[in-house]
């Protein structure tokens, strides 16, 4: 029997290309993936990475930052907003456009920029690891350093870089907005990038100098919308123990202790796929029932069907 399902998607950076014409391109096979869903009358919500998008935003205002001494520095917070908005503008449009397409006429999508807490106290934030932006050489570097309090490391001998911290999200700041729209049935795209990082001081909400996954966001949306599955869309079709030895074995079906065991023995590479295990492993141990879906994008169908993808749950 058919049950309609309320998904929260985490959509990875291959789906939204690397330049604004590729994305553009890349939106319009991102929506009738997606479309495939909601024709299917699952309830869709959308997050999406933002790594190349935010890279060039940053660069595009630290260059014009170079060039007029008056322009002040822009905020990694505040590039990360830009770069909810332009993504969502395309993202929406595609989406719209596909289900008018199939024969909905009434298309609610909409974008929401969203701001996502994180502790100061976030361990993360004493040793930055997360590197953005251009390279420098070692004279730029002590120049960011001192003129914008970065932290700038050396980068595998190609010029330094901007590092960051990527503290764990703990409070989605427009939840009740999110919630509001998504129980009124509308496909709602939210914390682009992993949100907005900030910090609360006192009643103001201050933009923090990080990147949020946006795994790992989307594990903590899913589990505050109680959403019934969590699809974590990647550049291959299942997870794999051994990945790329002789004894490489994909795997379709992980319970939560099975997964935490292959965590620990070290089968899933930081930065790659073990942030998509850990946050595929925190939203399906928080409630019956609660599964997530490591897959494809194309693939998306066919796993929440059971067909194809590694599914984790209880």
């Amino acid at each position: 029997m058919f049950t309609r399902k309320r998904i929260v998607i985490a959509l990875g950076g291959n789906a939204l290309g690397n330049t604004l014409p590729e994305q553009m391109i890349a939106v319009k096979s991102t929506a009738k993936a997606l479309c495939d869903l909601i024709e299917e009358g699952h309830q869709v919500v959308v997050v999406h990475g933002n790594g190349p998008q935010v890279g060039m935003i940053n660069n595009a205002m630290a260059a014009l930052t170079r060039e007029n001494p008056n322009q002040p520095n822009t905020p990694l917070s505040v590039s990360v907003a830009m770069s909810q908005a332009y993504i969502g503008y395309d993202l929406q449009n595609a989406l719209r456009e596909e289900l008018r397409k199939r024969g909905f006429v009434r298309t609610p999508v909409v974008t929401i920029v969203t701001q996502v807490r994180v502790d100061p106290e976030d361990p993360a934030f004493e040793n930055p690891t997360k590197p953005i932006g251009h390279f420098m050489t070692k004279e730029e570097a002590e120049h960011a350093s001192k003129a914008y309090g970065y932290v700038v490391k050396e980068d595998a001998g190609r010029g330094y870089r901007r590092v960051v911290a990527s503290p764990k999200p703990v409070e989605i700041v427009e939840l009740d907005a999110i919630n509001s729209l998504v129980d009124a049935g509308k496909i709602v795209i939210c914390c682009g990038g992993g949100g907005i990082p900030v910090t609360l001081q006192g009643d103001h909400l201050k933009g923090a100098s990080a990147v949020i996954d946006k795994d790992f966001a989307s594990c903590l949306l899913a589990k505050q919308i109680n959403a019934d599955m969590l699809i974590i869309l990647t550049a291959v079709e299942k997870v794999a123990i051994n990945f790329g030895k002789e004894n490489e074995e994909w795997l379709e079906d992980l319970t939560v202790s099975q997964a935490k065991q292959y965590i620990q023995d070290g089968h899933f590479a930081a930065g790659s796929m073990l942030p998509k295990v850990q946050a595929a492993v925190d939203f399906a141990e928080s409630g019956a029932g609660h599964t997530a879906l490591i897959t494809l994008l194309e693939k998306a169908k066919e796993g929440i069907m059971g067909k194809t993808g590694t599914k984790i749950h209880l």
